[in-house]
C-alpha cells in the first residue's frame, strides 16, 4: 500500500547553499593546486576504476545524490492530477525542449561560434557534457528555488517525483540520441551502467531508507535524518570537483576563457527555458503559485547526476566532465536570479493571466 504524501518542509536556503558558487570557485583553485603538487596521487585515483567505472567518484557520487532522492515521495504521483496544467508545462519543458536547445545552443556556440578559442580535440566532448547537463531535470535544489519563491509545494514534490520516474526510463534513450545527433559515439554500455548506478540504485536505496525512517519515527525522524546528511551531499560534490580540476588544471591554466565560454550556452538555455515555461504557464492560466516552481524546475538541472555521467562515460579529465562543472558554478546565482524575476513579475503575470 503507497504511504500517504507528506507535503514538503519549507525548506530553508543554508548558508552552505547560498554560497555554493564561492565553494565551487576555491574547488577550482584548490583542485589546480593540488593537481600540480601531488600529480601521482590523482594518477592513483584515476587507475582505481572497474569496467570503466571509477570507485572512488562512484562512492562520493552515492553520496551526493542517495541524500537527495530521501526528499521525494513517490506517493505524492497521485497529486499530478491536481495541477495538470502546470505538470504539462514542466514535462513539456524538460523532456521536449530542454535537452534540444541545449544541443542545438552547445553546437552552435561551441561546435561553431567559439571553436577557434577551444581545444580542438574537446569539442566534442564540450557539447557531449552540456547534453548531459540539461537531459536530467533537477530533484532537490527545487524544492530550495520553489520555497524561495512560496511555490505551491505539493506541485513541487508531484512534478519532482514524476520527472524522477521518467528519467530511470528516458535519461539513456535520450542522451544516446542527442549524442548520436551531435555525431558522438555513443557508449551505449557504459551509458546504461550509469543510469544503473546513479539513478537506479540510488532511487532504490533512498526510498527504502526512507521507508524505514517513517516508519520509525515519522516525519521528524526523516526531517532529522536530511539535515543531518545535508552536508554530507555537499562536501562529497565539492570533493569530486576538487579530484576533476586536479586533472582538469592544466587545461585550464592553458585555456582560462574556457569556462567563461562554457558558461554562455548554458545561461542562454536556463534563461530561455524558465521564460517559456512561465509564458506558457501565464496562456494555459496556471495559478502563479504554480507557474514559479515551473519556471524554475523546467530550467534548472540535476548536475550531480550530469557530473557522474560526464566522468562515467567520458573520464574524469574529460571535456564533458568540466562543462558539467562549469553548470554547477553558475547553478546557485542564475538560478536566485529567476526567483527574483518570477517574483517581481507576478502583478504582471496575474494581469494578465487567461482565465
Amino acid at each position: 500500500m503507497a504511504t500517504k504524501a507528506i507535503a514538503p518542509s519549507r525548506p530553508a536556503m543554508s548558508t552552505f547553499e547560498r554560497y555554493l558558487s564561492v565553494w565551487v570557485a576555491l574547488c577550482i583553485v584548490a583542485g589546480i593546486a593540488l593537481g600540480g603538487a601531488i600529480p601521482d596521487v590523482f594518477a592513483a585515483i584515476a587507475s582505481a576504476e572497474v569496467a570503466r567505472v571509477n570507485l572512488p567518484v562512484a562512492v562520493l557520487v552515492w553520496l551526493m545524490i542517495i541524500p537527495m532522492l530521501l526528499k521525494i515521495d513517490f506517493g505524492a504521483l497521485g497529486q499530478v492530477r491536481q495541477h495538470l496544467k502546470g505538470v504539462g508545462v514542466t514535462l513539456f519543458i524538460n523532456w521536449a525542449v530542454k535537452p534540444f536547445s541545449m544541443a542545438l545552443l552547445g553546437t552552435v556556440f561551441i561546435g561553431w561560434l567559439f571553436r577557434s578559442l577551444l581545444p580542438a580535440d574537446q569539442i566534442d566532448s564540450y557539447i557531449a557534457g552540456l547534453i548531459l547537463l540539461a537531459a536530467a531535470p533537477c530533484t532537490a535544489m527545487v524544492f530550495v528555488w520553489s520555497n524561495l519563491c512560496d511555490g505551491e509545494p505539493h506541485y513541487t514534490l508531484s512534478q519532482v517525483a514524476l520527472n524522477d520516474v521518467i528519467m530511470v526510463f528516458a535519461f539513456a534513450p535520450l542522451v544516446g540520441l542527442l549524442l548520436g545527433v551531435a555525431s558522438i559515439t555513443v557508449p551505449w554500455d557504459t551509458l546504461l551502467l550509469s543510469v544503473v548506478l546513479y539513478i537506479v540504485v540510488p532511487v532504490i536505496i533512498a526510498q527504502a531508507v526512507r521507508r524505514m525512517q517513517l516508519r520509525s519515527g515519522g516525519q521528524p525522524a526523516l526531517d532529522r535524518l536530511l539535515k543531518a546528511l545535508g552536508p554530507v551531499s555537499l562536501t562529497a560534490l565539492l570533493a569530486t570537483l576538487v579530484m576533476l580540476f586536479g586533472f582538469q588544471g592544466e587545461a585550464i591554466l592553458g585555456e582560462p576563457l574556457i569556462i567563461l565560454l562554457l558558461a554562455v550556452p548554458i545561461l542562454i538555455q536556463v534563461y530561455f527555458n524558465a521564460g517559456l515555461a512561465y509564458w506558457l504557464s501565464r496562456r494555459f492560466g496556471v495559478a502563479w503559485c504554480v507557474a514559479a516552481p515551473a519556471a524554475l524546475i523546467g530550467a534548472s538541472n540535476f548536475f550531480e547526476l550530469a557530473v557522474a555521467a560526464a566522468i562515467s562515460l567520458f573520464g574524469l579529465n574529460s571535456g564533458a566532465a568540466l562543462a558539467t562543472v562549469v553548470g554547477v558554478l553558475v547553478e546557485v546565482p542564475v538560478m536566485l536570479s529567476v526567483v527574483a524575476i518570477v517574483k517581481r513579475t507576478r502583478p504582471w503575470y496575474e494581469t494578465g493571466q487567461a482565465s
